[in-house]
């Protein structure tokens, strides 16, 4: 399954202006678990660590959570790497339309390559390890550019079913992957080998969030993937499906599971 071209194309229909691309942020919190998940997250990081934080947003993307981050302080300094240059200038671009581009930056680097010692406060990166294979350099690198008491916070699938792999026969959701998913105790350990404290690990994406990442994610793209023809019903789709993702969603984060097809992932300086 091709995620990635569907997603562009989504991104292409909703970048023709600043606002239609900030509502398009804003539905993605709405659908996407994982941005409840890494919302979360930071908002206990606001308020346990003040205003005045140096932040990597590692493999920014197109910028949804960097643009939720600075929505959190203005105070926030943002920097957002990706591998993709037209992607980086996109994002530069946008942010100095909304008039907040005097903290906000994005560059295009490969996380294997970049180093900045003792640079940030907080290091995320949602859904990124996934499409690197060699990521204990890139842990050793998120490592070294963090200050002391420094906290680095990842989203990834798991090897539970993440990427929807339920045993050997079955292909990654997602074909860019790289893996299907981390196991929880092998995330811990490169983290700890990398240099890192402290690590906590937890399962995200429970039974409920299981059920709303197939009606807000799976059946959708199978279906982009089928024909272009379902961009006109999918504004149809989410209205009937959107409530109950959301109710879905909110027992997720509310809620501890002993499995599930994502992690969580924190890890201390």
């Amino acid at each position: 399954m091709q995620y990635e071209p569907i997603k562009i194309s989504l991104g292409n229909v909703f970048n023709k202006n600043p606002y239609l691309r900030i509502l398009f942020y804003k539905l993605l919190d709405l659908l996407l678990l994982r941005a409840w998940h890494i919302k979360k997250e930071l908002r206990k990081i606001r308020k346990n660590h003040g205003n005045n934080l140096n932040i990597l947003d590692a493999g920014s993307g197109f910028g949804q959570y960097t643009y939720f981050m600075s929505t959190l302080s203005n105070n926030w300094k943002i920097t957002g790497v990706d591998v993709k240059q037209e992607q980086m200038d996109d994002c530069n671009n946008f942010f100095k339309k909304i008039g907040r581009s005097e903290k906000i930056q994005f560059n295009t680097a490969d996380l294997t390559q970049y180093v900045k010692p003792d640079e940030y406060n907080l290091i995320l990166s949602v859904d990124v390890m996934e499409h690197i294979k060699d990521d204990l350099v890139v842990f050793r690198n998120f490592y070294s550019s963090l200050k002391t008491g420094g906290i680095l916070l990842i989203s990834t699938p798991s090897d539970q079913g993440g990427s929807d792999v339920h045993d050997d026969k079955d292909k990654s959701f997602i074909a860019e992957h790289v893996r299907d998913g981390y196991n929880i105790s092998d995330i811990e350990e490169k983290l700890k080998l990398a240099g890192f404290s402290r690590v906590e690990a937890r399962y995200t994406y429970g039974i409920p969030g299981k059920i709303s990442w197939k009606l807000s994610m799976k059946y959708p793209i199978s279906m982009l993937n089928l024909s272009k023809f379902f961009f006109i019903l999918l504004p149809f789709y989410y209205l009937v499906t959107i409530l109950f993702c959301m109710v879905l969603n909110f027992l997720d984060i509310t809620f501890s599971y002993k499995t599930g097809t994502g992690l969580l992932v924190k890890a201390w300086k």
